[in-house]
């Protein structure tokens, strides 16, 4: 029994097919219930799909609701009949089943029409004939003898030689004379009539037999009526009727009515009538099976003969004609292969690409010429495709590299018929266009500006980068190389300042910004690149103030009487940036009295006073000398140097002095030297005898004067260098000389003994910047230049 049941599967899986809507089965009304009627095969992979039966038309419980398995990936859907069902194809020869399959968001609907078939080999008595309480015959007692009481309409009786008889006691009194039923199975009234059996009932037998033990049986009662007084007739004598070849079954066609007494009405020509059917009590004759005219003969034009009768005088009856003319209908639209058009394709599609060809019919007229109308919905216009006869096309362009060009196109094919009334068909077709990366993204050559002081995330400007290709903003920045000193941002495009910058190391940075694009292709793989130059340019910021060398002096000096005397020279640069030369100098502290100027870097003593009194005691000046750098750089940057100046007054009579000068390290502390000389103050009494001893010395010292006194002007007129210290030992016993600074003569007071000491030189050097070789003495200093 299993393999049965495969074996029918796979015939159904072979035969039937889900897109052949509608069916047209036909079933012999000899199928008993549990009968399966149509298989039906459905293809759903992501949703579990449901069968459904909407109605039946003419309404019947005979059908069972549809089932769905699933059978190899497959399912299979079948009708069966239920256990009520009791097909008479005399009674409903047509059955309209509405199904309505649904898989997901696709509904399908479609109608399954099953025709009973006659089955002469099944011959069963049905009705009321059969029923235990049988069929009861309402008949007037005017009735003429061997009148037609009753039809016996037992499907195919006159093909299988059927008999029938009464088989129950007619013997009077209580009848009149016996019934008898002939060859087409209709009851007759006795011959002797039925005159004075008004009021009484006859139950009669009745026994079908046919073919071999084969046979049935069933009762009637014939109930005798009095005859009422009035007379039968029809409203109208006869009636023309067209109606539509698309009315369903049970659809109302006419309206017959009679005057009289409790009145039936039945179609007594043609007998049997399968096309309609009328209600015995209301006279509506109704459709009892299609009316399609290419399937069934003889429809076009059907004369009916109605009569006319009171329920309790059957005899009391009239006739009516009435012709029935069928019109042909534009009943279906026409059916299209595909039914749906979903398709996908590139952007860079040539134009005149085929993407589809529809095949359409018209089910009413087979070989019809259809018309085919292509309508846009979404965007709207005919620029993308085009409908050549039964062809879809692709047509000027689909370019999708501007905003809402593309992407999606939603149109329909409307397919009309040329029946009456005008029928339709609409195709939907959705056809999906996919980006293409087409273009490589690029950005122009730019340069920005950043001062030297910027700090770190400043912002120096942004890389715009185009695409031709849309979205136009699916850019990515890169940098190439990875700068540590500046970033691009991914997204934006923003280059920003990482680290720190100096003018003096670096004034050019040149950067490649690498763009990728992304997201403007189906292949989410698919990437173009390009890239351009950004160049950064450091502004200079005076960021370095001025050093000098030193920071610190000491220095020595005698005052010359009415004379201005160069000091030093302060000497500062900026190391980072060895090109700023212009500085600017001023004397910010410790100048009382004004005695000190500045000529550009040079500090200037500036003795003018040629009068008495004259000062006459050493004094020290600290002065502090603001050295600023000048130029357009912006701040400008100031460093002080300090000058300690010791001056020493011009006096005769004492030793000279000598000037040192003594320049100390910024870190270290400062070193003063000081010399002292002893001079000799004689008595009263020894300045006459020395008087006359001076007289004589005194030629010799003028002319020593005068020698004296032309070195050191030629001092003096020559470049004044800056003085180093001049540090004495007393342990070491040397004396070392740092600059060639000339020694002015040491003035003496006549004294023997220490004059004859200061003029005795016992040692001899030589000055390691001028090379003059000179004579000098170790306990006072003094120096003969040779």
């Amino acid at each position: 029994m299993v393999l049965l049941r495969a074996l029918v599967l796979l015939l159904a899986l072979v035969v039937s097919d889900v897109h052949c809507l509608p069916w047209f089965i036909k079933v012999s009304e000899s199928q008993g219930p549990g009968t399966i009627l149509q298989f039906f095969s459905f293809n759903c992979s992501s949703h579990i799909p449901t069968l459904e039966l909407l109605h039946v038309q003419p309404p019947t419980t005979f059908f069972n609701p549809p089932r769905l398995t699933r059978w190899q990936g497959i399912y299979v859907g079948e009708v069966t009949l239920s256990s009520s069902a009791r097909l008479d194809a005399l009674v409903v020869n047509h059955y309209e089943l509405q199904l309505r399959f649904i898989c997901g968001n696709h509904v399908m609907e479609g109608p399954l029409s099953v025709d009973v078939e006659q089955d002469p080999g099944h011959i069963r008595c049905v009705g009321r004939f059969a029923s235990p309480g049988g069929e009861i015959i309402q008949v007037l007692e005017t009735v003429s003898p061997g009148a037609r009481l009753y039809t016996l309409l037992l499907p195919g009786l006159e093909l299988q030689g059927a008999q029938m008889s009464i088989t129950s006691a007619q013997d009077p009194p209580h009848f009149p004379g016996p019934f008898s039923i002939n060859r087409q199975g209709w009851l007759q009234a006795p011959s002797q009539g039925l005159k004075g059996q008004a009021q009484k009932s006859f139950q009669l037998q009745v026994s079908v037999t046919f073919g071999q033990n084969r046979s049935c049986h069933g009762m009637l009662m014939v109930k005798v009526l009095p005859a009422p007084s009035s007379q039968v007739s029809f409203l109208e004598q006869a009636q023309n009727i067209t109606i539509l070849e698309n009315l369903v079954p049970g659809s109302k066609v006419a309206q017959v009515q009679a005057r009289g007494f409790d009145v039936r009405y039945e179609i007594v020509s043609p007998v049997p009538c399968p096309l309609f059917s009328i209600g015995r009590a209301d006279g509506v004759v109704r459709t009892a099976a299609p009316l399609e005219l290419t399937r069934t003969k003889g429809a076009a034009v059907t004369r009916l003969q109605v009569k006319a009768f009171e329920r309790l005088r059957p005899w009391a009856s009239v006739e009516l004609d009435l012709t029935v003319k069928v019109r042909s209908v534009n009943r279906w639209p026409p059916r299209c292969l595909p039914e749906l058009l979903v398709t996908q394709i590139p952007e860079t599609m040539p134009v005149g690409t085929m993407l589809n060809t529809f095949t359409c019919t018209d089910p009413d007229s087979p070989g019809s010429t259809l018309d085919y109308q292509l309508r846009f919905h979404s965007p709207p216009g005919p620029a993308s495709l085009c409908l050549r006869e039964r062809v879809l096309e692709v047509n000027a362009t689909l370019d999708c590299d501007t905003p809402g060009a593309c992407f999606q196109h939603a149109a329909s094919i409307l397919v009309l018929d040329d029946g009456q009334p005008l029928m339709t068909t609409e195709v939907p077709v959705l056809v999906m266009v996919t980006p293409v990366n087409e273009f490589s993204p690029a950005c122009v050559s730019r340069t920005f500006r950043v001062r030297e002081d910027a700090g770190p995330h400043t912002l120096l400007g942004s890389v715009v980068g185009t695409d031709m290709d849309y979205p136009h903003n699916s850019i990515e920045y890169h940098t190439s190389g990875g700068s540590a000193t500046f970033a691009v941002d991914h997204l934006s495009g923003e280059v920003r300042l990482l680290g720190s910058l100096d003018y003096e190391l670096q004034r050019l940075y040149r950067l490649t910004v690498l763009l990728t694009d992304h997201s403007q292709d189906q292949d989410a793989t698919c990437h173009h690149s390009g890239s351009c130059t950004i160049t950064i340019e450091v502004e200079d910021v005076n960021d370095h103030a001025p050093e000098c060398e030193p920071p610190f002096q000491e220095l020595t000096i005698h005052t010359s009487l009415g004379q201005s005397v160069e000091v030093t020279k302060v000497l500062c640069r900026v190391p980072q940036e060895p090109q700023r030369l212009a500085f600017s100098y001023s004397i910010v502290g410790g100048n009382s009295q004004s005695r000190f100027s500045l000529q550009g870097a040079i500090l200037v003593h500036n003795d003018l006073m040629l009068a008495p009194p004259w000062p006459e005691q050493p004094h020290t000046y600290e002065l502090l000398i603001r050295v600023a750098d000048a130029g357009p750089s912006i701040p400008h940057l100031s460093t002080t140097a300090t000058v300690i100046v010791h001056l020493v007054p011009w006096r005769a009579s004492t030793v000279a002095t000598s000037t040192h000068r003594a320049t100390m390290p910024s870190m270290m502390t400062a070193l003063l030297v000081t010399d002292t000389e002893a001079f000799w103050q004689p008595e009263p009494w020894f300045v006459v005898m020395l008087t006359m001893t001076g007289a004589l010395l005194l030629l010799a010292l003028g002319w020593l004067l005068n020698r004296l006194l032309q070195g050191l002007a030629r001092v003096l007129q020559a470049p004044s260098i800056p003085a180093q210290a001049l540090l004495l030992n007393s342990i070491q016993g040397a004396e070392r000389s740092i600059e060639g600074f000339m020694e002015a003569p040491r003035m003496e007071m006549p004294q023997a003994p220490s004059s004859i000491m200061s003029l005795h030189f016992d040692g001899r050097a030589q000055d390691s910047r001028t090379g003059r070789d000179y004579l000098f003495n170790t306990r006072t200093g003094a120096r003969h230049w040779l």
